[in-house]
């Protein structure tokens, strides 16, 4: 198998651009059914940015401009993960 068809179906099973885009989207579809007050203001606020920054890096990743860009934009799609991940609990 050619590496262009073997990069072409891991991109089909493993599109991560595309879910962290729908985690991005679902969390902004959760947070309208929520009742947003005082209490979790901020915290709703937090999530948001949260999950859009975990798909902007990663397509920033994918815009690489060499090997250490790509693993700098990587650990910060981890990190703005682990955030949403506390925001959410």
């Amino acid at each position: 198998m050619l590496h262009s068809q073997i990069e072409s179906e891991n991109k089909k099973i493993y599109n991560l651009e595309e879910r962290t885009f729908y985690f991005a989207k679902s969390i902004r579809a959760f947070v309208k059914k929520i009742e947003v007050n005082i209490w979790n203001k901020e915290d709703v606020k937090q999530l948001v940015r949260s999950s859009g920054s975990v798909a902007a890096n990663y397509i920033e990743a994918n815009e690489k401009l060499g090997e250490k860009d790509f693993l700098m934009k990587i650990r910060i799609c981890k990190k703005e993960t682990k955030e949403s991940i506390l925001w959410l609990k």
